[in-house]
């Protein structure tokens, strides 16, 4: 992945391997490619079984 100076990712977003990001990339997204471009959004369905830890019971 390279990043282009003054460019800024968003919490949470995941970029794709060898993608060259030119612009900014909102939080939340999946972006891939060279120029990187967002592919589409990070749902809840994506998630695998993550929970997040609870406090002592």
């Amino acid at each position: 992945m390279k990043i282009v100076a003054g460019v800024t990712i968003g919490d949470g977003a995941v970029i794709g391997a060898g993608s060259v990001v030119t612009r900014d990339v909102p939080p939340g997204v999946v972006a891939v490619g060279n120029p990187c471009r967002v592919v589409r959004r990070i749902t809840e369905s994506d998630r695998i079984g993550y929970e997040p830890p609870r406090g002592k019971d």
